[in-house]
């Protein structure tokens, strides 16, 4: 699927020819739901099942499964928009289309602070984690003061700014976790949880009176109805994961189907695991002294006291009885998530202020883009000072009770909109539809207005439920902010957005259509430099085939950027695929221009063969790669070895483009066949003529040496006819590629079909045509045939039938 705008400005002149813009989605489905399960097993499940305990008791597993309940009425609105609307904001973006001013501007201001607030949680917990890392293999008391100043509170705000600015930083520079990283980050936080259950429940069953922990009225609920919903509503940000999903929505492969079974296999595997770990951790703690004392209780305390007294360390220490080696490991495994976690965050709550900054609801700046790095460097930096002071001026109990209020206020417009969206956009492309509307989002309102004045009681709000200020402190916080939004709103947003409107005019967009044929060659342009020498050869292979050109470039943005941002990128790529069309129109060859944006421009040419349907791919190679983990450079690679089409590589030599003399190395084959078709095709627009060769050992046999020169001869017939002249000869050389390598001193240009080397070997085209393509004194052509489903055993057996024929004379 691909998003696509031309760019031809007020209406192509006829026979001008259009360049379009296109998105490519390169997420896949199991890749969008690896992110929404790593946002939602993130710092949460470690630094918020302690405090959560504390308030629900051993009913926090019941507690668990309503708040899945209760999001899942959440989550099918975010579904069923995510799928209609797949773009970057979210439900910013759909407040903003569906309810009045200004229900839009404060979607994207809760959704901001919301983002911002969690995101400081995880750096909060990082610290905390990273700290007890240090008591613990550093030998450092638990109320430590280094240099007699940085108590192990200071220190704990002190990591978590650092960090915060560090995530920044590297958001600003583009850097990013990917995709592969991602997933191994999320399995490995996964797995180790497994462990903590599988040891936890393990050690719960061996006590003979378990059962009583669990089933035991009052100790089951010991706060009653009231601490298990305060429990609910202190750990839903952890189910909030679907936000990061839609967030991502344009980048998805089909995201119309792939978005909502995101949603929905997220939230199958993640409330199961968050059950489980309150289950293991209640049950197979055992309170000894050691831990009471750290808890500030006796050892008559129950085990859901003492977690909730150790907070977010509560299920490091519970590791530490019943796992092995637990404590690193757990520490280890919450590192990794909080890390993870302020990754994405920090990722998309700059996403939701970059995306108001460019709808002018606040300050121009926070659009801005920056123009090197590509990132919206202003948003990224405003946020990391929001989360930074979040960070050092709340205890993180009113940190993630801040989040958890501002989300439950942005769950509930976005409710209340796919509601009203189902009367003002009844011909939406609904992919998933809700169903029994509009009973879902309304129950998902009501139960989420359930959540927040239980939430704040449990906190301490209200005097006699809990000691602590807390509840407070998030309340004034929410408050304070929503204020603010006030001013901004009406000092600022509403302005700006009456003179956005007025500035709007309907643009008239018209495209020349290429004249289609049932071939296409596509021509990735990444140096202008070598573009003219490509375009020469894709008109030669396409006049051979009777095909269309397509010419394309990739504009790569990074991840913390908008794809369709990177349209403010493409003048410079447009104008290079303009002037190079213009050569395929002077010989008189269909071609048609895109400029694609996306994160990789591997991944960008593979969407355009795919969605195209090319036959074929022409790519231009600098030569010796700059890395040792790929042969011939990452995007090269990667369509080599993926491309669903035949696949040409042209190393560009110093030349100046004539052609009078090819070489064509053979050793039979479809991928040597595909080779003499290119060279026919060259040949008969330069006039040029064909050397065929190929290459015996010294100590070669008088058989060997005329299955050689039946070969070249079976490759000159097919190549040769009127209009074209061809030579062979049959080389001595103990090494292959160096003899063809030398052999190219005497041609303008060589072109090579891919060789057979075994799947295990670190190779592209094989290390006989890459040796030649890096070394060869004249211009190169390595050349793929795209197999299709042919078996490997079909290939082989047909490779066997070839040889016979040519040993007998027969043709090739």
């Amino acid at each position: 699927m691909a998003d696509t705008q031309s760019t031809a400005g007020g209406g192509d002149a006829p026979g001008e020819e259009s360049v379009e813009t296109e998105l490519s989605r390169d997420m896949s489905l199991a890749d969008i739901t690896f992110i929404g399960v790593g946002a939602m097993i993130g710092a949460g499940v470690f630094a918020l099942t302690g405090f959560a305990a504390g308030l629900a008791g051993p009913a926090l597993t019941v507690a668990f499964i309503l708040n899945g309940l209760v999001a899942m009425f959440t989550a099918v609105s975010y579904a069923e928009l995510g799928a209609a609307f797949p773009e970057a904001g979210g439900g910013y973006l759909w407040v903003k289309e569906a309810l009045a001013d200004p229900n839009g501007f404060y979607a994207g201001w809760m959704s901001w602070f919301a983002h911002a607030v969690a995101c400081a949680l995880y750096a909060v917990t990082f610290g905390v984690f990273l700290t007890e890392f240090f008591v613990v293999f550093a030998g450092l008391p638990d109320g430590f003061a280094l240099f007699g100043l940085l108590d192990r509170l200071l220190v704990e705000k002190l990591l978590a700014v650092v960090m915060v600015l560090a995530f920044a930083y590297i958001n600003y520079r583009g850097a990013e976790e990917t995709g592969k990283a991602g997933v191994v980050v999320t399995t490995i936080k996964i797995l180790i949880l497994g462990v903590f259950v599988a040891f936890g429940i393990l050690a719960t069953v061996r006590e003979p009176n378990w059962t009583a922990t669990f089933l035991d009225s009052p100790s089951f609920a010991p706060n009653g109805l009231v601490g298990v919903i305060g429990a609910m509503g202190f750990t839903y940000i952890a189910f909030e994961g679907y936000e990061i999903i839609v967030q991502s929505g344009e980048e998805v492969v089909d995201p119309g189907t792939n978005v909502p079974k995101a949603v929905f296999y997220s939230m199958a595997i993640v409330v199961p695991i968050y059950v489980l770990v309150a289950f293991a951790a209640i049950g197979g703690i055992d309170v000894t002294a050691e831990l009471a004392s750290r808890a500030g209780l006796t050892t008559a305390a129950p085990t859901w006291q003492v977690l909730g007294n150790l907070g977010e360390l509560g299920i490091i220490e519970a590791a530490g009885q019943f796992v092995p080696y637990g404590v690193p490991l757990l520490l280890f495994a919450g590192l990794a998530a909080t890390m993870s976690a302020l990754n994405a965050t920090i990722y998309s709550s700059s996403r939701v202020s970059f995306a108001m900054g460019r709808d002018r609801v606040l300050p121009g700046f926070f659009g801005r883009i920056h123009g090197d790095k590509r990132t919206p460097h202003w948003a990224i930096g405003l946020s990391a000072v929001l989360i930074g002071l979040m960070a050092v001026l709340l205890p993180i109990e009113s940190v993630a009770a801040a989040a958890d209020i501002m989300f439950i206020f942005l769950f509930i417009q976005v409710n209340w909109t796919v509601v009203k969206m189902r009367a003002t956009h009844p011909d939406l492309p609904r992919t998933y539809e809700i169903p029994y509307m509009p009973w879902p989002p309304l129950i998902g309102i009501v139960l989420q207005f359930i959540l927040t004045p239980f939430l704040l009681l449990e906190l301490g709000l209200t005097p006699g439920l809990g000691a602590g200020s807390e509840g407070f402190v998030a309340l004034v916080t929410t408050a304070v902010w929503m204020a603010l939004g006030l001013v901004v709103y009406y000092g600022y947003s509403e302005g700006k957005e009456a003179e956005k409107l007025e500035e709007e005019t309907p643009t008239v967009v018209t495209e020349r259509a290429p004249e289609r044929r049932e071939s296409q060659v596509l021509v990735p342009i990444a140096n202008p430099d070598n573009a003219a020498q490509l375009m020469r050869t894709a008109i030669d292979v396409a006049r051979d085939r009777d095909a269309e050109i397509l010419v394309m470039s990739a504009v790569e943005v990074p991840s913390q950027t908008p794809i369709s941002e990177g349209r403010r990128f493409v003048d410079e790529k447009r104008e290079t695929i303009s002037s190079v069309m213009e050569l395929a129109t002077d010989a008189d060859v269909p071609v048609s221009g895109t400029v694609r944006l996306g994160h990789d421009a591997g991944t960008a040419i593979l969407n355009t063969i795919e969605e195209h349907d090319s036959d074929a791919v022409l790519m231009g190679w600098r030569g010796r790669g700059r890395r040792r983990d790929y042969i011939l450079g990452s995007n090269v690679d990667e369509v080599v070895t993926k491309a669903p089409c035949d696949v040409l590589v042209e190393r560009i030599g110093p030349t100046d483009g004539e052609v009078d003399s090819i070489l064509l190395p053979t050793a039979g084959g479809p991928h040597a066949e595909l080779a003499a078709e290119v060279c026919r095709a060259i040949a008969r627009t330069n006039d040029a003529e064909i050397h065929v060769m190929n290459v015996v050992a010294p100590d070669a046999d008088e058989s060997d040496r005329e299955d050689a020169q039946r070969r070249v001869d079976s490759t000159a017939a097919a190549v040769g006819d009127d209009e074209v002249r061809v030579t062979t000869s049959v080389r001595e050389g103990d090494d292959v590629a160096a003899t063809i390598v030398a052999a190219t001193e005497e041609f303008d240009l060589t072109v090579i079909g891919a060789t057979r080397e075994g799947l295990l070997q670190q190779l592209v085209f094989g290390a006989i045509p890459e040796t030649v393509g890096r070394d060869a004194a004249s211009t190169v052509i390595m050349a793929k045939r795209d197999l299709g489903v042919i078996s490997w055993a079909t290939r082989w057996f047909k490779r066997r039938r070839d040889d016979y024929h040519v040993r007998n004379g027969d043709g090739e």
